[in-house]
């Protein structure tokens, strides 16, 4: 079984920084693109951040300058280096990860991670 196992959340200062950590486990194959997503209470979820295999990147308007995503691929796993924290960024945040693995038959399918709670307070 394929499972990835977000880490790195808490509270923290507006202004302050913390990163955010996805780690891939199972009988993984191959690991395409990897992202970050978040959900604020109320809303929607919506992508913050993508990296592709080969290391292309993609943020949302609302990080750009501020977060930046990045990944290990002999480590299979994805960071997320969050910056100038702002409470507008408070919001469950999620791992995304397109795998192919032994039990799917080498079939890319998309795997989500359980999430990990930011809060930025005073």
């Amino acid at each position: 079984q394929v499972q990835l196992v977000e880490s790195g959340g808490g509270l923290v200062q507006p202004g302050g920084s913390l990163r955010l950590s996805c780690a891939a486990s199972g009988s993984i194959f191959s690991i395409n693109g990897m992202g970050w997503y978040r959900q604020a209470p109320g809303k929607q979820r919506e992508l913050v951040a993508a990296i592709t295999r080969v290391g292309i990147t993609n943020y949302a308007d609302s990080v750009k300058g501020r977060f930046t995503i990045s990944r290990d691929n002999a480590k299979k796993t994805v960071y997320l280096q969050m910056n100038s924290l702002e409470p507008e960024d408070t919001a469950v945040y999620y791992c995304k990860g397109s795998i192919a693995s032994s039990s799917s038959n080498y079939v890319y399918y998309e795997y989500w991670g359980q999430g990990t709670q930011v809060t930025v307070s005073s």
